[in-house]
């Protein structure tokens, strides 16, 4: 039985319900607090849920939130400017293919299913400060409001206020050296037939998949100096559209007319692809972090949504069975090697998308011999496959 009563969920995004979900499966009353004074919808453009995402969203009986919203990617055909194969991946036998989804879909169903669930969400919350009284946890709002609870999770992104509350040393996000891009477009051409395909241009990323209906979207990692979501924002999409044009102009993929398909008006411009490569502090007091917040991978991964919702499963289980000290220890041992091992990954991926007219040849020739060695769908089960018991009992690390 947990001896955690209620709890503070600091960030409206994919995290936070999730994580309030998990905690009232725990038995714990969870109420999310979101800085913005709206929801989040038509914000990001699209993302993966794989399936050890779709299995930790099975144990809170939310799987069903992908329904209607989001498309099979049955494979991830790797390509090269020229049109070259450079592998076809698929998941390890047994496995349900990976989802497509367009972020503010996911973000208004999971928010949906939340409210409908009983959980609170209040806007206009933006957290600036903490205090923590060793039997509770007091939250202040920037409109001078406050909350308290038994405990205080910090769901609030790769920016989080609440990590930089707990550890001021807390590091900040790492610039991938891309930009992210992206669309949804209405006549993209022919059916990909299920695929996703990631292309290594000549001087940028593209990944496209087009579906049985005609319609499509595709995503861009354009090397560039950084800037921020503002700043990437105060250029008009025209302007990006047309250097993006340029940038694949003469590859022989689909990258080229797809963007040619692409009207600047539904042109998404998502920011800067950053991760967190190691969070030293997870927790202090009665205080823990989730999600981006912990551990933030990049989006080359196609891991962010997944590993949030896993560690919001992890987390309400720990607390279901421990108090707060050691169930914030024993979340932290389960996931820290797990999450941090992905976001490498998902950092070498970056190095390859940006990478220089030498490194790209070598790359080229390179990676085939690579994925025929290394991405073999079983050695992969170990990402893919991942299953959380919640009913086995959380132990104390």
């Amino acid at each position: 039985m947990t001896e955690t009563s209620t709890a503070v969920v600091v960030g409206g995004g994919i995290a936070g319900p999730v994580t309030a979900m998990a905690l009232q499966r725990a038995g714990i009353e969870a109420t999310v607090y979101e800085a913005y004074d709206s929801t989040a919808d038509g914000v990001g453009a699209m993302l993966s849920i794989a399936p050890n995402g779709q299995a930790a969203l099975d144990v809170l009986a939310a799987g069903h939130v992908l329904d209607g919203i989001a498309r099979p990617m049955t494979a991830m055909a790797i390509r090269s400017w020229t049109g070259k194969n450079l592998a076809d991946l698929r998941m390890p036998s047994g496995l349900p293919p990976q989802r497509v989804v367009a972020r503010s879909d996911l973000y208004r169903a999971l928010y949906d299913e939340a409210t409908a669930r009983g959980i609170r969400v209040e806007h206009g919350r933006r957290l600036v400060g903490l205090a923590d009284s060793g039997s509770a946890v007091t939250a202040t709002f920037a409109d001078g409001t406050t909350a308290t609870g038994d405990i205080l999770v910090g769901a609030d992104g790769i920016r989080s206020t609440t990590r930089g509350l707990i550890d001021p040393a807390a590091p900040t996000p790492r610039y991938g050296g891309l930009l992210n891009f992206g669309a949804y477009v209405t006549d993209a051409g022919p059916s990909t037939h299920g695929a996703m395909h990631m292309v290594f241009g000549r001087r940028a990323f593209c990944g496209y998949q087009a579906y049985d209906d005609g319609t499509g979207g595709w995503f861009v990692n354009l090397p560039h100096e950084y800037l921020s979501l503002a700043e990437q924002r105060a250029v008009p999409a025209e302007r990006w559209l047309a250097e993006l044009r340029e940038t694949f102009r003469g590859d022989r993929t689909r990258a080229p007319d797809l963007l040619a398909r692409t009207d600047p008006a539904d042109l998404l411009l998502v920011g800067p692809v950053e991760d967190l490569p190691r969070v030293p502090t997870w927790h202090r007091g009665r205080v823990v972090l989730v999600g981006d917040a912990a551990h933030a991978t990049s989006p080359s991964s196609g891991q962010g949504a997944s590993l949030a919702v896993e560690s919001a499963v992890q987390l309400g289980r720990c607390l279901r069975d421990l108090p707060p000290g050691p169930a914030f220890t024993a979340y932290e041992t389960l996931r820290r090697e797990r999450v941090e091992r992905i976001i490498a990954m998902g950092a070498r991926t970056n190095s390859d998308k940006a990478a220089g007219p030498v490194a790209r040849v070598l790359r080229d020739l390179l990676m085939p011999v690579a994925m025929r060695a290394f991405a073999k769908p079983e050695k992969m089960a170990w990402q893919y496959g991942y299953r959380i018991d919640w009913d086995a009992p959380a132990l104390a690390a």
